[in-house]
């Protein structure tokens, strides 16, 4: 692909070189004629053809009217010319080896005859040169590829058997091994990090499922056997009608923790695949907060616990109201749970930035400490204040799951004193559709 727009460009300029300069050389000699006349002619041709009796090189024959050579390197006017004038080719015998010519005929004043030619045959060496050297070039090229081709196979090979073995041990449970990472910068550089990173999320998301399997089996132990010791002292004693249906009560009460467990984790599994996007509709979040705040006044009211809420600016955004309803009633929950005995809950929906709304849930109870925020939105997770309170450490991660499917997060910060919940939503959070 490369020789040949080269050859074809190199062939044609030297054609039109040639014809350019034959062209000029019989138009120069026309010339001489016009002004010297035959002898001027004869004598300027002579000159130049001292020597080159062979027409290796240049052809120049003066022809007489009458058939007589004047002039030139030819014995002769040669056969198989055109008959007419102008540029033209032809094939012609000399010495009685044929040649190549590319020529200019001229019939001067008088009947004479002037040709000029040039000897393509003296190129033919020249040509055969720039053949070879093409060929050359492109088998030089072609083993250059070749070449390459087989290293960049076994380089490649070589990383992609060192990704092989590495998956390989991942698929025996060796989910700690990572893919090495080239430092060349190349696009495999990219993938590396890009596979690495899917592979920390895989054994993190692993290892909470182990750790959630390992709660769960702890948090319903209790429950149940709770209720089979229950049952069972009812089953042997057979106590009085009264104090039977107050275990059978408790009984429920249990049942009853057990399904809220499940429910959680439902509900946080529904979260997590992102099904609920499908349904997101303009929420007015202060209108919400208004409705959460009216729902827990009365237990708010019987704890002496001052609840209150304040709006402030717009506060609509694309969401799930019953997700957000149930996420801000957990926030409230908690609040109610550890705030003393006539202390004070403020709710309030803010807009700090124009793509972002929070949702504020302010309290004066004993607070988290630092060092337990992040792991409080862990799933089953139950700091020390909140070892003798009811509950399966469940809530503040559905909170959690809920802001990060609008598109926000949970900050949970000192309130001085007490505990500062902040429940941000994207106005228009990604993968939200409106309906």
């Amino acid at each position: 692909m490369f020789a040949g727009p080269l050859w074809y460009a190199w062939h044609t300029n030297i054609q039109e070189v040639r014809t350019e300069l034959i062209t000029a050389d019989a138009q120069r000699l026309a010339n001489l004629f016009a002004r010297g006349g035959p002898f001027a002619l004869t004598t300027a041709i002579e000159s130049q053809v001292v020597g080159t009796n062979d027409g290796v090189r240049k052809i120049i024959l003066f022809m007489a009217p009458n058939g007589v050579k004047l002039a030139g390197n030819l014995p002769g006017w040669p056969t198989g010319l055109p008959d007419r004038d102008g540029t033209g080719s032809a094939t012609i015998h000399v010495a009685g080896e044929p040649r190549r010519i590319e020529l200019v005929r001229l019939t001067l004043g008088g009947g004479y005859r002037l040709l000029i030619a040039s000897n393509l045959n003296r190129f033919d060496e020249l040509e055969r040169l720039f053949v070879w050297g093409l060929l050359a070039c492109a088998a030089t090229v072609l083993m250059g590829a070749a070449l390459g081709g087989v290293l960049i196979r076994r380089a490649l090979l070589a990383r992609v058997q060192g990704i092989s073995q590495t998956t390989a041990a991942i698929i025996e449970g060796k989910l700690s091994r990572r893919l090495q990472e080239p430092r060349d910068g190349d696009e495999l550089q990219l993938l590396t990090r890009t596979v690495n990173r899917m592979l920390d999320q895989i054994e993190h998301l692993v290892t909470g499922v182990q750790d959630v399997s390992n709660a769960i089996a702890h948090d319903l132990r209790t429950p149940l056997s709770e209720l089979r010791a229950r049952l069972e002292e009812l089953s042997v004693t057979r106590p009085a009608e009264e104090e039977t249906f107050a275990e059978i009560d408790a009984a429920i009460s249990d049942v009853d923790r057990v399904m809220n467990i499940f429910n959680a984790l439902l509900r946080l599994a529904e979260i997590d695949s992102g099904s609920r996007r499908n349904g997101f509709v303009q929420v007015d979040l202060a209108k919400l907060a208004a409705e959460v705040a009216e729902f827990y006044a009365p237990v708010a009211e019987l704890k002496d616990i001052a609840l209150a809420f304040t709006p402030r600016g717009a506060s609509t955004a694309v969401g799930d109201p019953v997700l957000l309803a149930q996420a801000l009633g957990n926030l409230v929950e908690n609040a109610l749970k550890y705030a003393p005995e006539g202390g004070d809950i403020a709710i309030s929906v803010q807009r700090p930035r124009r793509d972002m709304l929070e949702i504020v849930v302010a309290d004066n109870g004993p607070g988290i400490m630092a060092d337990e925020r992040p792991r409080v939105v862990e799933r089953f997770y139950r700091g020390d204040t909140s070892r003798g309170t009811p509950g399966v450490g469940l809530g503040l991660s559905v909170v959690s799951a809920v802001a990060r499917l609008h598109g926000g997060a949970l900050l949970l910060a000192d309130n001085r004193p007490g505990l500062r919940a902040t429940l941000q939503v994207a106005v228009s959070p990604a993968g939200g559709s409106r309906v």
